[in-house]
């Protein structure tokens, strides 16, 4: 298996970012993605996506087998909202692990939430997402989405050999679809997959990120 390199190593962070001005868009609109609501927020942030991630979610799907559909859970996430969501893990991480230097935390929480600053979904970059029959019905792939490493048994690592062989079969599916429309995954979790973010940018070998964090604009 290869090294995985976490959001909170340098190397990201060193990434440049070109914000290229696109405009999140709502995924629900023309009703080709099944959403789920299980992360929708007052706001509806939740179903927000750049216009490049969602014509590549399109394209994943249109590539899956039949009788499958991909399952949209959480795509854009405010930046406060990121930011509550590190600091909760970390001080979970924090009363597990007292002995632990901050360095330490940051990094280990960073498997499961990105830094705020760094953060894919802040940018609307990221998608957390599963695959799903026809019905609507979600596929065995391993874990509950957001399963964090302590609650799995690291089963939530993208390859991990701790599932069974249908899940491994249904998340080599999902990965073969979304990598070839443009993604790509954080290997700590299965479910998350991004585009254009400065995750993207070092695992594709691109100089710059295309988004950066952004804040959503109410509706009219």
């Amino acid at each position: 298996m290869n090294e995985i390199v976490l959001m909170a190593d340098p190397k990201v962070a060193a990434i440049p970012v070109a914000e290229c001005g696109e405009r999140l868009v709502d995924v629900r609109r023309g009703g080709s993605l099944l959403v789920d609501v299980r992360k929708q927020d007052p706001a509806d942030a939740f179903a927000y996506l750049r216009e490049g991630v969602l014509e590549r979610l399109l394209k994943a799907q249109a590539m899956l087998p039949q009788g499958m559909r991909l399952l949209f859970v959480e795509g854009y996430r405010p930046p406060s909202l990121q930011r509550e969501y590190f600091e909760e893990y970390a001080s979970q991480l924090r009363a597990d692990h007292p002995g632990w230097p901050a360095e330490q935390i940051h990094a280990a929480a960073s498997r499961y939430v990105s830094p705020p600053d760094i953060a894919p979904h802040s940018a609307g970059a990221a998608v957390d997402l599963t695959l799903a029959d026809t019905a609507g019905r979600e596929l065995d792939l391993g874990t509950r989405m957001n399963a964090d490493p302590e609650e799995s048994a690291g089963a939530c690592y993208t390859h991990a050999l701790n599932i069974s062989e249908e899940a491994r079969a249904n998340r080599k599916v999902l990965g073969a679809v979304l990598t070839a429309a443009g993604l790509v995954n954080y290997p700590t979790e299965w479910w998350h997959w991004s585009f254009g973010d400065r995750y993207w940018a070092l695992t594709t070998g691109e100089t710059t990120a295309l988004y950066g964090p952004k804040e959503l604009t109410p509706r009219s």
